[in-house]
């Protein structure tokens, strides 16, 4: 059976929802499952923008073929070639020989990569400003390189206003029949994976994002269209607000957030006493993470979020504890810059780990370390506790 909604008329999502896939990407984890939005436009000629992904396969085809109604596919604009966006490309090139595949230069040559298929004349490359007229409808190409693939471009239909932007302004989380923002609470049921989609897939490349912004600024859009998670059709300034914070690596709150590592216990409890005596002093909202427990892309997310960031990790193998080096690995290898941190070591008889927290951290664009470092010889005695109310105060008199 077809599950279609008009975003307006003569344009409908027919995209699909997979709440079977534990891991996007293999590597997120995706409680509440994931969209693959598709768009079909019908004019004089008809267009739909990009394809789903594999696993959606039969419902997404049924969602276009019964929506076209016998008519043919006219045009398939690809903006994003990644695999969840463009798994059926080849099966639509056989099923509507008529139809031409729009895209950028790149994207064409991915398109080989991808799909074992003849595109001799099937093909419609296009550049910056570059326009389709299907009818009524008309399509304008901006490219947007490296948000987050090379071959990335935003399509602007100029009769709706319509911004379909790639995977910029997307979101993990199926779709429950609610397709539009105002249609859901988006602040407590779509922000954090919305947060944690933007800074673990895209928040490497805030330079990319902010040009693309700068492009959006310029153009008269009411909607936009992503291929993850819902439409937005309604303030439009919050969406864009968030994404030009996260892209600037600017914190979105004035909070703090403790990270640790902990093997039996004294670590922890370094972290829970810095916790409550934060909270004595009037800090609201106090997040506090194992990092052997919680998945680094939430904690990366939780990091783009805070202002101030507590590292607290034993010494491991006369090194860094494994998950708190993978999580400033990643913190480095996602560009996060702008943050004030402190940090806290635990070590026996030869405690390494704060050194070599201050080396990652200092790798780091812009970010302000707190004093020396803490360090608890193997369990928590009266001095580091008074130390950690100390520190207390900074981060207090900070946020």
């Amino acid at each position: 059976m077809v599950c279609t909604r008009e975003v307006c008329k003569n344009i409908v999502w027919v995209g699909a929802n997979d709440r079977r896939l534990n891991l996007f990407e293999n590597l997120f984890p995706i409680p509440r499952g994931v969209s693959y939005n598709s768009y079909l436009i019908l004019d004089d000629k008809t267009a739909l923008m990009d394809t789903a992904d594999v696993s959606v396969n039969h419902q997404f085809f049924e969602n276009v073929e019964q929506t076209l109604a016998g008519r043919p596919l006219d045009y398939l604009i690809v903006n994003h070639m990644e695999p969840d966006h463009c798994s059926q490309i080849g099966d639509f090139l056989r099923h509507y020989p008529q139809m031409k595949v729009v895209a950028s230069v790149k994207a064409i040559q991915l398109i080989g990569q991808f799909h074992d298929v003849d595109l001799e004349g099937r093909t419609i490359s296009v550049k910056e400003n570059d326009e389709l007229a299907l009818g009524n409808h008309t399509l304008r190409f901006y490219m947007a390189p490296m948000v987050h693939w090379p071959e990335v471009m935003v399509s602007y239909e100029t009769n709706e206003k319509i911004l379909f932007s790639a995977d910029a302004f997307g979101s993990f989380g199926a779709l429950p029949g609610c397709l539009f923002n105002d249609e859901v609470n988006f602040d407590r049921d779509w922000l954090d994976d919305a947060r944690r989609y933007y800074t673990n897939i895209v928040g490497k490349y805030g330079p990319q994002v902010q040009a693309v912004l700068k492009k959006a600024a310029g153009l008269d859009i009411r909607t936009i269209c992503p291929l993850h998670g819902p439409i937005w059709r309604s303030n439009l300034d919050y969406l864009l607000g968030k994404y030009d914070k996260w892209s600037r690596y600017e914190p979105e709150d004035r909070a703090v957030t403790i990270f640790y590592a902990s093997m039996y216990g004294d670590t922890q409890n370094a972290a829970d006493l810095l916790a409550v005596q934060l909270a004595d002093k009037g800090i609201r909202d106090v997040r506090v993470y194992d990092v052997s427990v919680t998945h680094v892309s939430q904690l990366i997310a939780e990091a783009f979020r805070c202002s101030h960031l507590v590292f607290a990790s034993p010494t491991y193998n006369n090194g860094l504890y494994p998950a708190m080096e993978a999580l400033l690995r990643d913190m480095k290898a996602l560009n996060l810059q702008n943050r004030t941190a402190a940090i806290i070591e635990n070590g026996s008889w030869a405690p390494q780990a704060g050194k070599i927290m201050r080396c990652m951290l200092e790798e780091l664009k812009d970010i302000t370390i707190l004093d020396e470092t803490i360090t608890i010889r193997s369990s928590l005695k009266q001095p580091q506790a008074d130390q950690l109310a100390g520190l207390a105060d900074k981060l207090a008199a900070s946020v």
